[in-house]
C-alpha cells in the first residue's frame, strides 16, 4: 500500500518546495506594500501637519496685518483727538477772551452808570452820568455865549433833577444866563432864590452884586444901592464889595 502512495507523496513535496520561494517572495511585497502605505500615511499626516502650521502662520500673519491697522487707526484716532483738543485749547481762549472783554465793556458801561463824586465852588458831591453831562452841556452853552440854549438846558437840569448837588451852581449860573438874555427880571429873581438856598455860598457876594445889576437895568437905582451897600457890609473883604464901592459912586 505504501507503494502505490510514494509516487504521489513525492509529487506533493515537490510541489510544496517548488512553492516555497514563491511564498517567501509573496510575504517580502506584503512587508513592502505595507511600509509604503506607512510611509505615505505618515507623509500625509505631515503634509496635513504643515498645512494646518501654514494655516496658523497665515491666521498669525493676517492677525498681525489687522493689528497693524488697527495700530494706524488707532494712531489716526490718537492725532484727530490731539488736533480737536488743540482746537478745544484755541477756542476754549478765544471764549475766555471775548468774556474778558465782554465783562471789560460790561464794567465800563456801569462805571458810566454808577454816580460819580463832583467838586463845584468847594462842594463835593456825587452825581449820575445824565446829570453830569447835563450841567457840562449847559455850561459850554454859556461858555459859547449861547444863552438860550444854556438857559434851557439849566432850567430842564433843575426840573430833572429837584435834588440835584448842582442845585445852588445851577441856579447862579441860571441867573446869569438870564441877565445875558436881558431877561432882568428873570436873572433877579433866580439870583434872589439863589442867595435864600445858599445865603453861605462862596458866589453869595457875586449873585449880589449881579442882583444889583438887574435892578439898575430895571430902573430901580434905590433897590440897586440898597443892594450894594448890603453887600459891602455882609462881605467886605469880596472882590464884588470893591466892585460895589465902584458901582456906587457910578450910579450916584
Amino acid at each position: 500500500m505504501l507503494r502505490p502512495l510514494m509516487p504521489a507523496v513525492l509529487v506533493a513535496c515537490g510541489l510544496w518546495l517548488a512553492m516555497a520561494p514563491a511564498r517567501a517572495g509573496l510575504f517580502d511585497d506584503d512587508e513592502a506594500r505595507k511600509a509604503i502605505l506607512d510611509l505615505r500615511a505618515k507623509v500625509s499626516q505631515n503634509e496635513q501637519q504643515l498645512k494646518q502650521q501654514a494655516d496658523q502662520i497665515q491666521s498669525l500673519q493676517n492677525g498681525l496685518l489687522d493689528l497693524g491697522n488697527q495700530n494706524e487707526q488707532l494712531r489716526a484716532d490718537l492725532a484727530k483727538l490731539r488736533g480737536q483738543d488743540e482746537q478745544m485749547l484755541r477756542d476754549m481762549a478765544d471764549l475766555q477772551r471775548a468774556m474778558r472783554d465782554q465783562q471789560a465793556s460790561l464794567n465800563d458801561r456801569m462805571r458810566k452808570l454808577e454816580p460819580q463824586p463832583v467838586t463845584v465852588d468847594g462842594k463835593t458831591f456825587n452825581v449820575d452820568p445824565d446829570e453830569k453831562a447835563a450841567f457840562d452841556d449847559a455850561m459850554n452853552s454859556l461858555r459859547g455865549g449861547d444863552f438860550d440854549r444854556a438857559t434851557a438846558s439849566l432850567n430842564s437840569l433843575l426840573k430833572r433833577y429837584p435834588n440835584t448837588g448842582y442845585g445852588d451852581a445851577a441856579r447862579y449860573w441860571l441867573g446869569n444866563a438870564q441877565y445875558g438874555q436881558r431877561d432882568y427880571k428873570g436873572s433877579l429873581a433866580t439870583f434872589k432864590a439863589f442867595l435864600t438856598a445858599a445865603p453861605d455860598h462862596p458866589r453869595a457876594a457875586e449873585a449880589m452884586l449881579a442882583i444889583a445889576n438887574c435892578q439898575a437895568e430895571l430902573k430901580d437905582t434905590k433897590a440897586a444901592k440898597r443892594t450894594l451897600e448890603d453887600l459891602i457890609k455882609r462881605y467886605p473883604q469880596s472882590e464884588a464889595a470893591h466892585a460895589a464901592k465902584e458901582r456906587l459912586v457910578a450910579l450916584k
